[in-house]
């Protein structure tokens, strides 16, 4: 009999503990899912509206799906709207405006363009149909309906030479940097490594006029170098990796200096391989903020369209008194799509990368 009860007491206690894991994951994947939705509902509301009539972003139309009105050629008239009309007698009718819309409205059946006949405005409801505006997509690619400002190629080129030669300088200065202040034993090395730090309270805005002279006096200014010099060594970059060589066994270092390997040859063949999870970090980091910066370019390449990046080519749709806000949407997706990939590529890399930072 005890030997029963024992049992039932142990069962009860397992299945109340495999109710609060469960509940626990629950509430996990609740809060995940609340993130992930908090992050990717702009990007979907971008992405919808990137594919609606540039007549509908105009009227600002809430509506997900992209609707558009339906038109119609009348002989005589042209290109004219439809709507739908009810009649006194349930019949629905598609009719067309004849003359300007009023609060009775003259329209007339598509059908029979002669037979006019007035109609409360509010009776009116336009004649819709789904359809993606993919010439939102193809018109700045291919140059079509005069968009031939807009000159894509030439923009993302730029944009990828500037982000790949930035990442791979930023990751290098960066990793020795942080080579220096984690596995060397000098005076003053902490007061150093607070000193960058303390570069992040400085707002980039109070540097742009000293960061411009220096480009001006190295003759970068006006190139696609004066936007990846100055950028090269961060701050964050420099604690990140730091951080995270802390954590490599100094043991490693010492038998490679035993066996008579450089210190060149020991950052390359221990140190950057064993820091692939925070330089991955890294490396998404800087392909983020080069991709998307937009103030520095603009001030460096202004004078210069054919050294325009991606961010700075979709400044061609905004006028002085209209923006092309179709375009706009749709080149912010397509400029989307490189962040995207690299980050689903280097994504294995952040939990291991972030979790092991400051670990010693």
């Amino acid at each position: 009999m005890n030997t029963a009860i024992r049992f039932l007491t142990r069962t009860r206690g397992s299945a109340n503990k495999a109710g609060k894991i469960g509940m626990t994951d629950v509430l996990a994947f609740g809060y995940l899912l609340i993130g992930v939705l908090v992050i990717l509902v702009p990007v979907l509301w971008t992405f919808l509206a990137s594919i609606k009539t540039e007549r509908a972003l105009k009227t600002s139309d809430t509506r997900l799906l992209p609707f558009e009105q339906v038109t119609t050629d009348i002989d005589g008239l042209g290109e004219k709207y439809i709507y739908d009309f009810e009649t006194p007698d349930g019949e629905t009718v598609q009719v067309f405006k004849t003359g300007p819309t009023r609060k009775i409205t003259e329209v007339a059946p598509v059908g029979d363009p002669g037979a006019v006949f007035k109609v409360p405005r509010t009776e009116l409801e336009p004649h819709e149909t789904i359809r993606l505006a993919v010439e939102n997509y193809l018109d700045p690619i291919l140059k079509r309906n005069g968009q031939t400002n807009f000159h894509f190629a030439t923009y993302v080129f730029n944009s990828v030479f500037v982000t790949v030669a930035a990442t791979l300088i930023t990751l290098l200065i960066n990793a020795m940097a942080a080579f220096a202040l984690s596995k060397y034993r000098f005076k003053g090395r902490m007061a150093v490594t607070l000193l960058i730090i303390s570069t992040l309270l400085i707002p980039s805005s109070i540097t742009l006029v000293s960061t411009f002279f220096v480009v001006w006096t190295l003759g970068i200014f006006g190139s696609l170098w004066g936007v990846i010099i100055p950028a090269a060594a961060t701050p964050t970059g420099v604690f990140l990796l730091r951080q995270y060589m802390l954590t490599i066994p100094d043991e490693l270092l010492e038998a490679a200096r035993m066996d008579a390997a450089s210190e060149w040859r020991i950052f390359w063949r221990i140190i950057i391989p064993l820091s692939a999870p925070a330089l991955s970090v890294l490396a998404i980091l800087s392909v983020i903020w080069r991709w998307n910066d937009f103030l520095w370019p603009l001030i460096v390449l202004i004078s210069d369209p054919s050294k325009h990046t991606i961010q700075i080519g979709l400044t061609t749709f905004s006028g002085e008194f209209d923006t092309s806000l179709h375009y706009v949407l749709a080149m912010t997706v397509v400029s989307l799509i490189p962040v995207t990939l690299v980050f689903v590529y280097l994504q294995r890399f952040i939990t291991t990368g972030i979790a092991n930072t400051g670990l010693k």
